[in-house]
């Protein structure tokens, strides 16, 4: 090790992992953005992409699998709802930041508009990488002993619940109303070619809210979000809903729910 041109990327890398990796190009190709390659044909390949595709799949077991024995007891729609919390891409791009692994990712993106996101799937590809490297038990190791213990607490995630989409279809279901998520624009970032979706939802054909995310989902999200913020503090948004719905027996009701209201949460 004192000898390698490359001993300062595995310290950098001992210090993120907590052990020393075996293939270390593995763990450039987690780091490189496709940015950072251009469009060569040799840039079409080189990338973080695949390793981000095949850590995507891993982490989301290796964290069912913690959480299926943390939580001993807890139905499957808990799990699968703290375990959306945890792998979701602000969690991940969080993470990625304070473990250091945003400075070293290579790419050409200037400004920190897509910083996030990037971070986010480049910490799927080092699950991808360590998953390759060293196999699934070593995954595990990882996240509980290098993330969970370090910097997520499970039980105060549990205890945190920010899918907004979950909490605005069940305000839905309470009064009987359906909910549509609509793909206004897919468009992609010049530079990057990353995608971005802008998504609305609409109640009884009323709009509620709008998102513009890098992924359907997190379009989904922030859409939910705006849409739990209206209908909860705009009283005539909700009776206006529940009218266009043919249900205006409910108005009383609706005017008195407070239980949808957004949660101020700092890091969201």
């Amino acid at each position: 090790m004192p000898f390698r041109k490359d001993r300062q990327l595995y310290r950098s890398f001992y210090g993120i992992l907590g052990f020393y990796p075996r293939k270390i190009d593995l763990y450039r190709l987690a780091l490189t953005h496709k940015s950072a390659v251009g469009n060569t044909s040799k840039g079409n390949h080189y990338n973080n992409e695949r390793l981000e595709y095949l850590g995507d799949a891993i982490l989301d077991a290796v964290v069912g699998d913690i959480l299926y024995n943390h939580f001993l007891g807890k139905k499957e729609g808990f799990l699968t709802s703290v375990r959306s919390r945890m792998v979701q891409r602000e969690t991940l791009g969080r993470l990625a930041d304070e473990m250091g692994l945003t400075d070293l990712i290579d790419s050409n993106l200037v400004g920190q508009t897509h910083n996030s996101y990037m971070a986010g799937n480049a910490f799927e590809a080092l699950v991808g990488a360590v998953y390759l490297d060293r196999g699934y038990e070593k995954c595990k190791w990882f996240v509980r002993n290098r993330i969970l213990n370090k910097h997520i607490n499970l039980d105060q995630l549990a205890s945190n619940d920010s899918n907004y989409k979950s909490r605005f279809l069940e305000w839905c279901q309470r009064y009987h109303l359906e909910a549509t998520f609509e793909l206004l624009e897919e468009t992609r970032e010049a530079i990057t070619l990353s995608p971005k979706f802008l998504t609305r939802i609409c109640v009884a054909g009323i709009e509620c809210g709008r998102g513009l995310g890098y992924s359907k989902k997190e379009s989904h999200q922030l859409a939910a979000q705006e849409a739990l913020a209206r209908v909860s503090k705009n009283s005539t948004l909700r009776k206006k809903i529940l009218i266009a719905n043919n249900k205006p027996k409910d108005v009383n009701n609706i005017n008195n729910t407070t239980s949808v209201c957004v949660k101020e949460e700092g890091t969201e």
